[in-house]
């Protein structure tokens, strides 16, 4: 699809039928590493993934605003008609901001280990991934290496980013450039977005995870915050918590049956 401003954004059909349920993957990710999750949803809904401009099989093309991503996702939304929004960590963030903006196409939103405000982070922790990911070996030699530079036995983030490479005649590179996600993170240690939390209306569940990334205690605010809101600890979970699907799962789908019934 095209955008507002012009830039074409991939968007991956998993299946099922019903009112939309609208996928937004990670920084640094795309729409297909939700598969295994996807699959499991379509019971509830059309299940449907984006590729963030910058992702995936989109156009790298900024600015790369949390505004200007969540409208990007509202745009899908526009055309598929009102749904529910599943984010992961950026993903989240732009789920959040959705949600506020426009409570007519959001029915509900879940959130998966992100916060609205690291302003107050330690450090300098976007030059300090920036150096991480700009010091991978690309290209790599096959996916196994990709596995290798990126494991984690905990979030088992080498099969997650795995999925987000692309094969040239060199070998594999990653699908987004480092620079480019260095610039969208850059705005969420610049600014606060404690004010999409309150404007937000609709049933809203908030997954941690037990080795967070999250400011401790802030999505309990969040939920808090938000009067149809639920906040889940997820225990022996990483970041990127739909790892463990089972767990993960557990919550999500009684939330999918009858969101008004979490409080």
């Amino acid at each position: 699809m095209r955008t507002s401003d012009g830039v074409y954004l991939a968007v991956v059909e998993f299946g099922g039928e019903g009112p939309p349920i609208l996928l937004l993957h990670g920084l640094m990710g795309r729409a297909t590493t939700w598969w295994s999750i996807a699959r499991a949803l379509r019971p509830y809904g059309r299940v449907l993934g984006l590729d963030a401009r910058g992702h995936g099989r989109s156009q790298a093309a900024g600015p790369w605003t949390t505004d200007r991503m969540a409208r990007d996702a509202e745009e899908v939304l526009a055309r598929v008609g009102p749904g529910v929004v599943v984010g992961h960590s950026m993903g989240g963030l732009h789920a959040l901001a959705l949600a506020a903006r426009r409570p007519d196409l959001v029915r509900a939103v879940v959130v998966e280990d992100m916060g609205v405000d690291l302003t107050g982070l330690p450090g300098d922790p976007v030059g300090a991934a920036t150096a991480w990911f700009g010091a991978m070996p690309q290209p790599f030699a096959s996916r196994e290496a990709v596995r290798q530079a990126f494991g984690h036995p905990r979030i088992e983030f080498g099969d997650y980013m795995a999925e987000c490479v692309d094969e040239r005649a060199d070998g594999l590179h990653l699908l987004t450039r480092v620079r480019d996600a260095s610039a969208i993170a850059a705005g969420w240690v610049r600014e606060a977005r404690w004010a999409d939390v309150d404007a937000i209306g609709c049933p809203a569940l908030l997954i941690e995870a037990e080795e967070s990334v999250v400011p401790e205690g802030q999505m309990a605010e969040m939920a808090r915050r938000i009067p149809h809101a639920r906040h889940v600890r997820l225990p022996g979970t990483g970041h990127l918590v739909h790892a463990d699907e089972e767990a993960y799962l557990a919550v999500v789908e009684p939330f999918l049956k009858s969101p008004r019934e979490w409080r």
